[in-house]
Formats: C-alpha cells, sequence, structure tokens
C-alpha cells in the first residue's frame, strides 16, 4: 500500500546534515514510483564526481532528471498522482538561476503558482544557508537573501516542513 507524502513537504538543512537521506526516505516509505530531479550542474571534478556517486546510489529504483534550470517546466511534464517527486535541490537551482541572469521573482512566483496544483507526492530539499555569518561579498550576500525568500515562499504552502541537522529530523510544520 503507497502512502503518498501530504502536499508539498520541504526539507531544509545545513551541508551534510542528513537532509537528503531523510527527504529520500520519505519518497521511499511513499511506495510510489519515485523520481528524481537533480538540479546540480557538473562545474568541476569534485561535482562531477559527486553527481556520479549520487546517480550510482539512486541506481534504476529512480527515474532521474536532470534539470539546472526549467523546475517548474519538469515538475509539470512529470507529475501524476502515482509518483513522488524528489527535487535536490532549490539552493542550486537558484545558483544557476542567478549564473544565468535569470529573473528570480519570476522564476519562484512560478513555482509557488504551481506547487497548489502538483498531484504527485513532492518533496523539495534546500539548504538552510542563512545561519551563519554575513558573506563578504554581495553575490554570496544575494544568493543568501534569494534562498531565504524562496524557503520563505515554499514553507508558506508547504504542507510540512522539516529542519535537519545532524542526521535529525525536525518538524517545523504540518
Amino acid at each position: 500500500m503507497s502512502k503518498k507524502p501530504p502536499g508539498t513537504v520541504l526539507v531544509l538543512g545545513g551541508a551534510r546534515s542528513g537532509k537528503s537521506r531523510f527527504a529520500e526516505g520519505l519518497v521511499v516509505e511513499s511506495g510510489l514510483d519515485r523520481h528524481y530531479v537533480a538540479t546540480g550542474l557538473a562545474f568541476d571534478d569534485e561535482m562531477r564526481e559527486r553527481i556520479a556517486r549520487h546517480r550510482t546510489d539512486r541506481g534504476d529504483r529512480w527515474t532521474t532528471h536532470e534539470e539546472p534550470l526549467d523546475l517548474v517546466g519538469t515538475l509539470s511534464r512529470i507529475d501524476a498522482p502515482d509518483r513522488a517527486i524528489l527535487v535536490d535541490c532549490l539552493t542550486l537551482w537558484v545558483t544557476n538561476l542567478m549564473m544565468e541572469g535569470r529573473d528570480l521573482a519570476a522564476e519562484f512566483e512560478a513555482l509557488t503558482a504551481l506547487l497548489p496544483n502538483v498531484s504527485a507526492g513532492l518533496v523539495l530539499v534546500s539548504n538552510e544557508v542563512g545561519l551563519g555569518i554575513v558573506p563578504e561579498n554581495r553575490m554570496a550576500r544575494e544568493f543568501r537573501d534569494h534562498a531565504g525568500r524562496l524557503h520563505q515562499l515554499v514553507a508558506a504552502s508547504a504542507a510540512d516542513v522539516y529542519f535537519v541537522a545532524a542526521g535529525l529530523p525536525l518538524k517545523m510544520k504540518g
């Protein structure tokens, strides 16, 4: 029997906090057809190795969609009530949008407009980057600010929101 994640689930946490593992567990527990939307781009050898390792770890139990920019289009295209979709991660998506000079407000608006209409179980992973010191350069500060705004928008429409630290999930909403 499948147990669909309720509406949209947002999973936040720091680097290596266990957030992705927790999010993957939510999708696996749903029993639904697993889809993984990967937003990362390989700009260097370390990232290429990381992406390859993640692909290997997921194996053939997941259908992977690599989409660094058109997240809304990809979600619209693969949405179905018999699926659970994991997006990992929103902060990489924000980075990609910034690097391409995209209109982030419009992209965020399109995503948040889509969320209530998704019929699949949807789990979104993102790095909480606003807990540290103020970044020393403008681009890093803008990135932090954009990520924080996006998290607020997504959390407002999400059914459940978790914060993961040291592998331990704290339910913040739902």
